[in-house]
């Protein structure tokens, strides 16, 4: 049985939630692997809608285990509040039915105020453009070998160890920033107090998923964000503090490459951009403004406005080779009905020379400048569409287009953010 990674191909916000629950039908267990609750998926299931931010996107369909893993940093607090927002809406939750790895890292109240507090520090043209919740400083703390872990829940002396180790470091950092210490009581009663809501739902998710997987077992990985954000191959220092691409996969829940069958790529048929960074195809004029609107350009879990701008071949080519990926989903194929003219981004011009890839160096990035490809748009509204019979020519043919220019093909198309108007070309899960 195939085993499917979904990663986001471009600045995040590319739809996955609804790729996610589409493919979860096919699934037996789907398996978060990275990022925090800074990331949002938006599911619209017969009109209902469901705005998910640490829960997997698979406890909405009833019969599937879905897996936080210990590549994920988690607030529970959050969670918890997530669980019960979603339980009113008829969703069950349970043990049974959500498993958090015992190894995954805790996003402390104390890791928001340092997040939002460097963050209002920091100089014009450092600011990173983070949500301010703490997920940067919880992944320091995890590589700094001082952070707080689901299993450390269950020891009371475990616990205190871990919570004095975590203050060394917060302390210091706190008073350089002219914030007060931490309540180390309160801290870590509150820790008490989450602890017995969490454990019930720790598990020692790679064994799980080992034996899930030799029982023959679907499995479907699902990240945040998107591969630009990437701490590695996104544009740094403006990117998110984990991995993104799809290699996270495997680390992520405690599983080895082999376990990845294939790789699906989530990608807009447009471009967008939350925050800071740079940004070449971006538009600042009624064209982005038209997409923006049309597109219903907001975050999930902030509200903020994206950037909107066309779509950028150029890194999409870079994406598909850093996550392996072996087709796409093209998503809001609807938003661009009506344009008359419609541009793709096949590269870059920089001092002179002709680029087919965004550099690395954050200075020669804020200087490139796009190179355009012009197709004619359509008229015809593609909006539902669940077949290439419903599709306008010129609409194939920037679809086509697009399979050329990123050199990776496209395994289906969405055409709304419900479930069914999807055009399946490849189904991922197909032996």
């Amino acid at each position: 049985m195939a085993n499917v990674v979904v990663v986001g191909a471009q600045w995040g916000d590319e739809g996955k939630g609804k790729i996610v629950d589409w493919l979860s039908e096919r699934a037996d267990v789907i398996a978060r692997f990275q990022g925090g609750h800074n990331a949002g998926h938006t599911l619209v299931i017969d009109g209902k809608v469901y705005k998910l931010h640490a829960l997997p996107s698979g406890v909405v369909r009833g019969g599937k285990l879905s897996v936080i893993g210990n590549g994920v940093v988690l607030d529970p607090w959050h969670l918890m509040r997530e669980i019960e927002t979603v339980r009113a809406q008829g969703v069950e939750i349970s043990p049974e039915t959500l498993m958090i790895a015992e190894n995954t890292p805790l996003i402390l109240p104390i890791h928001g105020e340092l997040d939002r507090a460097r963050e209002d520090a920091a100089s014009k043209g450092t600011k990173i453009g983070t949500t301010g919740r703490g997920i940067g400083p919880c992944y320091e703390d995890k590589v700094g070998r001082r952070a707080i872990r689901v299993a450390d829940l269950a020891d009371e002396a475990t616990l205190v160890a871990r919570v004095d180790r975590a203050l060394q470091h917060h302390d210091p950092l706190r008073k350089g920033l002219g914030i007060a210490p931490v309540d180390r009581e309160a801290l870590i009663e509150a820790l008490r107090d989450i602890a017995w809501q969490i454990l019930p739902y720790a598990a020692p998710v790679w064994k799980v998923l080992s034996e899930k997987r030799k029982a023959g077992k679907r499995i479907l990985f699902e990240g945040a964000q998107g591969a630009l954000l990437d701490i590695d191959f996104g544009t740094y220092p403006f990117v998110t503090s984990s991995n993104v691409i799809a290699g996270q996969a495997a680390t992520g829940v405690g599983m080895g490459p082999g376990a990845i069958d294939f790789v699906l790529g989530i990608v807009k048929a447009y471009t967008t951009r939350v925050g800071e960074g740079p940004f070449p195809s971006e538009l600042e004029d009624a064209d982005g403004e038209r997409l923006g609107t049309r597109g219903h350009e907001f975050g999930t879990t902030t509200g903020r406005k994206r950037r909107c701008g066309w779509f950028d071949a150029a890194l999409l080519r870079q994406t598909c080779a850093t996550s392996g990926v072996n087709g796409i989903a093209l998503t809001k194929l609807d938003v661009l009905d009506g344009f008359e003219t419609l541009k793709i981004c096949v590269g870059y011009e920089l001092d002179g020379e002709r680029l087919d890839y965004l550099p690395t160096a954050a200075e020669a990035q804020a200087r490139c400048t796009p190179v355009y490809e012009e197709m004619k748009g359509w008229s015809e509204s593609t909006e539902g569409a669940r077949s290439w019979a419903d599709l306008p020519a010129e609409a194939i043919k920037y679809v086509r287009r697009v399979e050329e220019l990123i050199d990776c093909p496209v395994a289906m198309v969405s055409t709304s953010p419900e479930r069914e108007d999807t055009i399946l070309v490849t189904d991922p899960f197909q032996d």
